[in-house]
């Protein structure tokens, strides 16, 4: 039987086209329950303007890519971006996952 868990979403109807980032935090490793200090990798918290400004945190490992924007936001896209459903304290949530992350540089001509 297939598990909710097993499903795979589709990114860019979930999340829409344009992701803003404003924070990039340190994930770290825990063993038995306990988190260690060693940085497994980082998250990159972005808001999606075409999501109400819903925030979605993305995973990436090891080392970190990217700082939090000095202006407040930068336009970002993913490499490999994925969504999954898991169970933690008592409910179902959605997390994300990417194997990169870089700028969307505006190459508009002024």
């Amino acid at each position: 039987m297939l598990k909710l868990t097993d499903l795979k979403l589709s990114v860019d109807e979930s999340i829409g086209n344009t992701l803003l980032l404003v924070d990039v935090t340190p994930k770290y490793e825990y063993r038995d329950n306990a988190r260690t200090d060693k940085i497994a990798g980082y998250g990159y918290t972005v808001v999606m303007p075409e999501k109400s400004f819903e925030k979605l945190t993305v995973k990436i490992d090891g080392r970190k890519l990217m700082d939090t924007p000095d202006d407040g936001y930068q336009q970002v896209w993913f490499d490999n971006l994925e969504l999954y459903i898991y169970w933690a304290r008592g409910q179902y949530s959605v997390g994300a996952r990417a194997t990169g992350i870089h700028p969307v540089l505006d190459t508009t001509l002024e």
